[in-house]
């Protein structure tokens, strides 16, 4: 084995959390611990003559999000001598993943912002913030041996853009380090998206006319990162300054806040600012209100407001105790998700159970459900970005779906300057390092297909091993697409269940019965497409209406708008 490898114990596919052993000379450093069961650690390391002996010579975390930190306090527990490190902020913010459970205080070690520090005999790392999250850090590791320095840089979860609260990777501070090896996330793929900040202004654009339809809010969100960014959103962006609404935060998303607080004056400099002239998060002198949920979990909305609670408890009690009208908004990524088991009867996931109680009030229209993107990972763009400014060697694609990192690894631009690996659990990745390289044979993603033009329309035929592809059946769910022209090329997008569903949900839920776009049978995600139309094409508004209107039929209406599109 070379003098550099790394053992993946979980790689982020799907519900797994991150966990890598890399081996950089002599020594064994674990990379994050997002296990819930820690003992395929010992794969690594233990023996059966020396159990307390821990598999590892030390631990890295990148931040403190339960995927990435979960088992390290059973890690400790078991290893209590093992040196756990992380940036200041981490270590604050790791109890939260333990609440109402003791956490020791030595869990954790704080390294300094970009700093080079010997933690072992000729062993330095030095970190850089990551974006993402507060705290979050990536890490340079280098072993110093007699004959040369061998490097490695590891990511976790990392964002090049400033989100509310957290400023983005400074990628000019990291430009042409040129490790040895990289290990980096690919969680969108090679997928595009908007700037986050026309995230944002999107999000809250679509907010504000959900509070003036007189619709309550409910925000599902993890514990850190998300939920405290939707707060800091609603209390400085201009649609809602001075606007006389409540935010609700319940108590789990609280903690996070509290702890955000205490930990001030790490945030960025806007950030500090801000709370100079007014609360971050707690304000009843100043509009909109931000309240903390009481532990009864009553709530006044006798006007319209918003909910924001950790999506593990049951939320559907607000939706169930006031009458009024709900509109639950998951992200985007979140929501593709439990798509197949949300509304289902015999779903398994007790995370999950809190929607289907739900399940009358979306049928009547009581409750609807719609979905955001709020990017908190870079997108493919943003991860070549990267990898093309360190110019590594190696690099290792992780914490994402197989099919997403395989895209990333196919792209052309990758595969003619580095080695590329895609690991799996229990498997080393050996990485041996050299003057030349050798290119690896890239995946073949791409199918041939035929198009032919008949009477009835234009039919396009493919090959039927693409439906080998796991991402196939749920392409095909529907069998309704949309289709656009992109350049050059034409795009085809499926259309999913929870796209048709939130377009019913919408026509049940009480649409003026005038003739508008909103009522159409040929608008569909808010494009007409009606070649009769003069908004053929064209994004049109709910309460748009042309000469071609032509009254939704249901059943039907989704059908035929998706012929129309194709």
């Amino acid at each position: 084995m070379s003098e550099l490898a790394c053992l993946p114990y979980g790689v982020g596919h799907t519900h797994e959390g991150v966990c890598l052993q890399v081996r950089l000379g002599p020594y064994r450093i674990l990379l994050d611990c997002g296990l819930t069961d820690i003992s395929a650690l010992d794969l690594g390391g233990a023996s059966s003559e020396a159990s307390r002996q821990a598999p590892v010579d030390l631990v890295f975390c990148s931040h403190a999000h339960p995927d990435h930190a979960r088992g390290l306090r059973s890690l400790h527990q078991q290893y209590p001598q093992l040196p756990i490190f992380a940036s200041e902020v981490t270590t604050q913010l790791l109890p939260l993943n333990w609440l109402n459970q003791p956490v020791p205080e030595d869990l954790c070690r704080a390294l300094p912002w970009r700093t080079p520090v010997e933690v072992e005999d000729g062993l330095t790392v030095q970190l850089w913030p990551a974006g993402h999250l507060p705290g979050a850090a990536c890490i340079l590791l280098s072993y110093h041996a007699s004959q040369r320095t061998y490097t490695l840089f590891y990511t976790g979860d990392f964002f090049l853009s400033n989100s509310r609260l957290v400023e983005g990777l400074p990628l000019e501070e990291i430009r042409g380090l040129r490790p040895d090896a990289l290990i980096l996330e690919g969680t969108y793929g090679t997928a595009r998206y908007p700037h986050r900040r026309q995230q944002e202004n999107r999000l809250a654009e679509h907010i504000y006319q959900l509070l003036r339809a007189e619709r309550n809010i409910l925000l599902p969100t993890p514990t850190l990162g998300l939920g405290q960014d939707l707060v800091m959103l609603l209390r400085s962006h201009h649609h809602f300054t001075g606007k006389d609404f409540t935010v609700w935060v319940d108590e789990t998303v609280a903690a996070g806040c509290d702890m955000y607080l205490d930990l001030m004056a790490y945030f960025p400099s806007s950030v500090q600012n801000f709370a100079r002239h007014q609360p971050l998060f707690w304000d009843e002198r100043i509009l909109p209100r931000v309240r903390r949920i009481p532990a009864s979990g009553k709530i006044d909305l006798s006007a319209p407001g918003i909910v924001i609670g950790y999506r593990g408890a049951d939320l559907s009690r607000y939706c169930a105790d006031i009458a009024q009208p709900w509109t639950v908004m998951l992200p985007d990524a979140y929501a593709s998700a439990i798509a197949p088991t949300a509304l289902a009867s015999d779903a398994e996931d007790a995370t999950l159970d809190w929607l289907q109680t739900l399940a009358p009030k979306l049928e009547s229209g009581q409750v609807q459900i719609e979905t955001y993107q709020l990017s908190t990972h870079s997108d493919g763009t943003g991860t070549t970005q990267l990898i093309h400014n360190l110019r590594p060697q190696h690099v290792v694609l992780i914490h994402g779906q197989p099919n997403y990192l395989a895209d990333l690894a196919s792209l052309e631009e990758l595969q003619t300057r580095y080695h590329l690996h895609l690991p799996s659990a229990g498997h080393w990745v050996d990485m041996p390092l050299g003057d030349t390289f050798i290119q690896p044979a890239a995946p073949d993603l791409s199918y041939e297909g035929e198009i032919a033009e008949t009477p009835a329309g234009i039919t396009l035929t493919l090959p039927e091993d693409i439906t080998l592809d796991p991402r196939w059946r749920q392409f095909a769910d529907t069998g309704i697409v949309q289709v656009r022209w992109q350049g050059e090329n034409l795009v085809v997008q499926s259309l999913s269940q929870r796209e048709l569903l939130s377009g019913n949900a919408q026509h049940l839920m009480g649409v003026s019965p005038q003739e508008c776009c909103q009522r159409c049978r040929h608008q569909i995600r808010q494009r007409c497409w009606n070649i009769h139309s003069p908004l053929y094409r064209f994004k049109v508004t709910p309460e748009g209406y042309c000469p071609a209107f032509e009254t939704e039929l249901p059943g039907t209406a989704l059908g035929d708008a998706g012929d129309e599109a194709s």
